[in-house]
């Protein structure tokens, strides 16, 4: 089945992630990153969607902040993770949980790859500043 697609039933999907088209992040908010959308809108899914990242060895996800949570794991590599003030080392089985509108961004110290789950709608009022934390 790797590579297939099936689209039957009940509207389900199962597939391989080479399947889907990684696309580089636009230059203003990433250098070096890639980007996967295995489970989005198209595919039928309402409330949440799952994309997943590849940051290159020296990427970076520029800081930015939303009225959305993230729920990240991180499946391979290592790199830093910046929430609020604070940063965090992660590697291959990290897992993360940003709050809405708190400002975050990545780095990668070697190649790391991790799958992003973001609800479909946000999850909080949008703000003007991000969160003070």
């Amino acid at each position: 089945m790797e590579g297939a697609e099936a689209a039957v039933g009940c509207g389900e999907k199962v597939s391989h992630y080479t399947s889907v088209e990684e696309k580089p992040v636009p230059a203003n908010m990433a250098t070096k990153t890639w980007i996967r959308w295995l489970i989005a809108e198209k595919d039928g899914a309402k409330n949440f969607y799952m994309r997943l990242f590849r940051v290159e060895p020296g990427g970076h996800i520029k800081p930015h902040f939303h009225p959305w949570e993230h729920e990240i794991f991180v499946i391979k590599g290592e790199g830093r993770v910046r929430i609020g003030k604070k940063t965090y080392n992660v590697r291959e089985g990290y897992f993360l949980y940003i709050p809405p509108n708190a400002e975050h961004e990545y780095w990668a110290d070697e190649e790391l790859w991790f799958l992003c789950m973001i609800p479909s709608r946000p999850t909080a009022e949008k703000t003007e500043a991000p969160l003070e934390c």
